[in-house]
């Protein structure tokens, strides 16, 4: 199996279920315009596509460079990395947008500032966690006191790199760890009643949470 060659059921096993009407969709795959169509589980539910989170105040466990015209539209972010220089190569690039102002970076390791977030009771609309892979579980549980109620949390390379629909064997031995750490973050985060989830195979995949309650 090749990189981005995800089964589906593996797909579908990590997102919530949607409404009946959601799976009508792929009778359109039998008509002779079928490849036009999207496939029913590319689609988040409709409560994360309407989510309001994506325009306000984030934070990003992880300062790499990002697609920084988006942040324009933003009014505040808050980065976390113990990689200083990943946040100084990005720095050019937000100085460039003119959202530099908008950047507040903070050089340290992720899990001592979410508690000092979490006893400052700040909040937020949007979290994106793209570092440290063993410790996504715990980041959940930090994140969920941290995002507004119906606010998104976006969980990056949750199929690392396909690995986690293979054999471990076959997987290099420094990518192990990440590998079984996320399959059962997977599982975890599938039958966790409080967010609503959408798994997507873009890159080695994205899984979006909105907080239910």
């Amino acid at each position: 199996m090749g990189f981005g060659e995800i089964p589906v059921h593996y797909g579908r096993s990590n997102t919530s279920k949607k409404t009946p009407r959601s799976h009508e969709t792929p009778r359109s795959h039998e008509t002779p315009r079928s490849h036009e169509t999207e496939m029913s589980d590319e689609i988040p539910p409709k409560g994360i596509l309407k989510s309001e989170a994506l325009r306000q105040y984030i934070l990003e466990t992880s300062a790499y460079p990002r697609e920084h015209e988006l942040l324009k539209e933003l009014r505040k972010i808050t980065a976390i990395d113990i990689d200083k220089e990943a946040y100084e190569v990005g720095l050019e690039f937000m100085k460039k947008a003119g959202v530099d102002h908008k950047i507040n970076f903070i050089y340290c390791d992720g899990m001592e500032v979410l508690d000092k977030l979490v006893n400052d009771n700040q909040e937020f609309d949007f979290i994106f966690a793209d570092a440290d892979k063993p410790n996504y579980v715990n980041f959940l549980e930090r994140f969920l006191k941290l995002v507004k109620v119906g606010g998104i949390i976006a969980f990056d390379n949750t199929l690392w790199f396909s690995f986690v629909v293979e054999e471990e064997e076959s997987v290099p031995e420094f990518m192990r760890e990440s590998r079984a750490a996320l399959i059962e973050f997977n599982k975890i985060l599938a039958f966790d009643p409080r967010v609503e989830i959408s798994q997507i195979s873009v890159g080695d995949g994205v899984t979006l949470c909105r907080r239910l309650v």
